[in-house]
């Protein structure tokens, strides 16, 4: 069951409070170990980007961050976002919209599905499409590292106005 989203947050759900506790234990850890502290900005940065189910855009995650400490610039964002992926802890995902946008790395493979009129971003796994690529790749010899899939489309709401 979805729970409410805060106030800005279009797509996503709020997640399960250990999870985000799980995250940003991580976090602290990755950070002792490379003898970095976690600022109160990154630590606001890091509350809102953990707690949701959602890719988040540079500006999307500044203008809700901003809303906590309104001091926070583009930079600290930029270059949280960019620890938070070179730690493993976020994955950058380019759709075909121009958009850099990250998600939290959570390690479990997923797809997705893109509106191109909205912009909705919904995520899926499907066991007999992943069983299809691997098939595929090894009839043709290749030996499946990683993939990804994103299928383009319009959304049943985008259908309906």
């Amino acid at each position: 069951m979805q729970q409410p989203m805060a106030e800005g947050i279009s797509q996503g759900r709020r997640l399960d409070p250990k999870i985000v506790t799980k995250r940003q234990e991580s976090l602290q850890e990755a950070l002792q170990q490379r003898g970095l502290r976690n600022t109160k900005q990154r630590e606001i940065l890091t509350d809102i980007f953990f707690s949701y189910d959602r890719h988040f855009s540079h500006d999307e995650l500044l203008s809700l961050a901003r809303k906590q400490d309104s001091g926070i610039g583009y930079a600290t964002v930029y270059r949280t976002l960019k620890l938070l992926t070179e730690l493993g802890l976020a994955t950058e995902v380019n759709f075909d919209d121009g958009h850099t946008r990250f998600e939290a790395a959570d390690g479990e493979h997923h797809d997705h599905l893109i509106c191109i009129k909205c912009s909705k971003i919904v995520e899926f796994e499907e066991k007999r499409i992943e069983g299809l690529q691997e098939r595929v790749a090894k009839a043709h010899g290749f030996e499946l590292i990683h993939h990804k899939m994103e299928l383009y489309g319009i959304c049943l709401m985008c259908q309906k106005s």
